[in-house]
């Protein structure tokens, strides 16, 4: 059973948003996604400054067996990405939700995001 934090939001391509006490946007992939992929070997992330919109894909993650497209939760400007996932992409699959990949400022309204119950339930399906 994969691990579904209560404090944070999810998207139904697999990733998990942390908000910021500073209003930043803190994304990664979730728990279920490392799983599903494997060992992950690669990571390609959006670049800081890039603006991104809702649900564009913005990235890659690629395991041994597959390579994923990384979707953007929400809309805003990249602030930081995490240089350490990128040279370890390995450490994903040690912990998906310290292995954060981007953070994003956000700009508008965010999307409708899920909570942990209905990420939960949607995995459940799969």
């Amino acid at each position: 059973m994969s691990n579904v934090p209560a404090d944070l939001k999810y998207t139904a391509s697999h990733e998990w948003v942390r908000f910021e006490p500073d209003g930043v946007a803190t994304v990664g992939v979730t728990d279920h996604a490392q799983e599903a992929l494997g060992d992950i070997v690669f990571l390609e992330l959006p670049e800081a400054g890039r603006t991104l919109t809702a649900e564009e894909a913005c990235g890659v993650i690629e395991s041994v067996k597959a390579a994923s497209d990384i979707y953007a939760p929400l809309a805003g400007e990249v602030v930081e990405i995490n240089q350490a996932a990128i040279d370890a992409p390995e450490s994903v699959n040690g912990d998906a939700y310290a292995a954060w990949l981007f953070k994003v400022r956000p700009a508008g309204n965010p999307p409708a995001l899920l909570d942990a119950a209905a990420y939960q339930a949607a995995i459940a399906e799969e």
